[in-house]
């Protein structure tokens, strides 16, 4: 009996540690509700107790604000993250980290000298109102589909808007689809027509098919109806302007300067970029210029960042 009562001791001193190692262990962690950022630990917290009086969670229960410890190690992860791969593609440097888009979106209008004579259309514009120092990254048409640049734009963390024509994109809509759900926050598909066909020479009718008949393609092939619209080669007219309100466009964001895999092209006198620019560049490859789709991105990336600019989500802002 004695023996049977020694060992029994034993096992319960033994158990006894390993459940204190797991406490101590569980509080050292601070392991909380986002597990690909743990939280430091919070000065005087304990690890909970368990046993049968632990109560159990309630369902529903909201997640614990994030600390400012927790925020801050986050964005030390993030940036660690953009720096390799900003290495692992071949940048000079890291994308810059935008800052938290604005609680209300800046009211935007037409650029003086880009009127038309109807009033109350969807503004035509190159630069998003705002202080900070952010551009905007959009690229159009959809002819070269590599799947290299979805890879790099995830693995960068840059966001990018796609403005779609549909002669283009119809031969591999599942492309778009992928784009689409490629990097979180999502890549959003805009209108650039059906054929990118000079607007301007065509009839009110004409241009309604056009506009309205990529929406709806849109619309039904990636669920949802676009709000953005570039007209080709930025040419409009009243006509153009009126048939994409009547099809629920709600502004026509142009560019202050253009990508090329080998140098840049830009709008204003100074050659330079400003904040809230929108930057174009195209679905191209090889075979219609000096480079990759990813040559491309790594010009575009180095001269917006040697420029002291981060790259922003238009839609936060439009």
């Amino acid at each position: 009996m004695r023996k049977g009562a020694r060992r029994s001791h034993r096992t319960l001193g033994a158990a006894l540690v390993v459940a204190a190692l797991a406490s101590a262990a569980t509080a050292c962690s601070g392991a909380g509700p986002d597990r690909s950022a743990p939280p430091s630990p919070v000065s005087g917290q304990q690890a909970p107790q368990q046993g049968p009086k632990q109560a159990a969670p309630k369902r529903g229960a909201a997640a614990a604000p994030e600390s400012q410890a927790q925020k801050a190690e986050r964005l030390r992860l993030r940036k660690a993250a953009r720096a390799l791969a900003a290495k692992r593609w071949g940048l000079a440097k890291p994308p810059l980290e935008a800052p938290a888009p604005p609680a209300v979106k800046p009211r935007i209008t037409t650029r003086k000298g880009f009127e038309t004579k109807s009033e109350g259309m969807p503004p035509v514009f190159t630069t998003v109102p705002t202080k900070e120092k952010i551009v905007f990254l959009t690229i159009d048409d959809g002819s070269e589909k590599d799947p290299e640049l979805l890879r790099m734009m995830n693995e960068l963390d840059v966001p990018y808007s796609a403005f779609l024509s549909d002669y283009v994109v119809s031969d591999d809509y599942a492309y778009f689809a992928r784009m689409q759900k490629s990097r979180k926050g999502g890549v959003a598909l805009h209108n650039h027509t059906l054929h990118h066909r000079y607007l301007p020479g065509l009839s009110y009718d004409q241009q309604k098919r056009e506009i309205c008949g990529m929406q709806d393609v849109i619309e039904k092939k990636y669920g949802k109806r676009p709000e953005l619209f570039r007209p080709p080669y930025g040419n409009y007219n009243d006509d153009t302007l009126r048939v994409a309100k009547s099809c629920g466009v709600k502004a026509v964001p142009l560019w202050a300067a253009e990508a090329f895999p080998d140098h840049m092209e830009w709008r204003e006198w100074d050659r330079d970029l400003h904040p809230g620019d929108i930057v174009l560049t195209h679905f191209r490859g090889e075979e219609d210029w000096k480079g990759s789709m990813a040559d491309m991105v790594r010009r575009v990336m180095n001269v917006i960042t040697a420029k002291g600019y981060a790259v922003a989500k238009l839609e936060d802002y439009v």
